[in-house]
């Protein structure tokens, strides 16, 4: 029942019933390392919960219906896994950047769970799980430079760059919104070896691939990478009170007018 109720509610409301269901609910003692972590910021919705060695991952659907399917999910899994909210070490979420709605449906959700039960929040940087899913695939390794680069819409790309020692990601260039000569121009002065992400396939021969690089457009497990980081935050002690748990833009403007829209098309004509 609660799960049907919560899922006819606008993200924005689900944050109070959240609060009003959690605090219903009995706690029982937790063990270590029970981690629920979610992202909405892409067309594809990960969700993700280990309880000691038990890891669930699910990757569904995610755009507009994300905000009705993320907390039935979220209880799906929680249900699976025998535990109630309040037996969770913390909740994690992809704070962006991405979509603007999206972003703030796991934002809301998790600030909404995190306060209802008295847990912390871990804020993940949603392209970096782009890039911990392309290590799994045997990216950035040996110290390699990885570049992400995601579509982001109105002719633009997400792009950040990173570095894994073996332990731990470095954020070498932060996440950024670059228009397509600007990224072609920042990787012509330093040309990047590895890339990942989906911007290539999305924007074709206006944004190829840098001569020798290598890349990785496809993500195969984004929940299973979004739990491997929030691992990791929290084993590093990056946990944040909720309020704290906030979604990260580097776009103001979400949507173009009908005069730019009709300027691209005939830019791209």
């Amino acid at each position: 029942m609660h799960a049907e109720m919560i899922a006819r509610l606008h993200f924005r409301d689900a944050r109070c019933f959240v609060f009003s269901f959690v605090r219903s609910v009995s706690a029982r003692p937790a063990n270590p390392m029970n981690l629920l972590a979610l992202d909405t910021a892409t067309e594809q919705m990960a969700v993700a919960l280990c309880h000691g060695d038990l890891v669930l991952t699910r990757n569904e659907i995610g755009g507009a219906a994300a905000s009705a399917t993320l907390i039935p999910l979220v209880l799906s899994l929680l249900a699976k896994a025998g535990l109630t909210i309040t037996e969770l070490d913390a909740i994690a979420c992809g704070q962006g950047p991405g979509a603007f709605t999206g972003l703030r449906t796991a934002v809301s959700v998790t600030q909404g769970l995190a306060f209802g039960a008295g847990k912390p929040a871990l804020c993940i940087d949603s392209l970096l799980i782009v890039a911990e899913d392309a290590r799994s695939q045997g990216a950035a390794t040996a110290r390699e430079i990885l570049w992400v680069a995601m579509d982001a819409r109105m002719d633009e790309v997400y792009a950040a760059a990173y570095q894994h020692d073996g332990r731990r990601w470095a954020t070498l260039h932060a996440p950024a919104l670059h228009d397509l000569e600007t990224l072609q121009l920042r990787w012509a002065a330093q040309p990047p070896r590895h890339v990942a992400g989906n911007a290539m396939q999305a924007f074709g021969e206006r944004l190829p691939l840098p001569a020798g690089a290598q890349s990785w457009p496809q993500q195969v497990d984004r929940a299973a990478a979004l739990l491997r980081l929030a691992c990791a935050a929290w084993a590093e002690g990056a946990a944040v009170p909720p309020e704290q748990a906030l979604p990260v833009y580097v776009r103001d403007k979400v949507a173009l007018t009908t005069a730019e829209r009709e300027a691209l098309k005939a830019s791209q004509a």
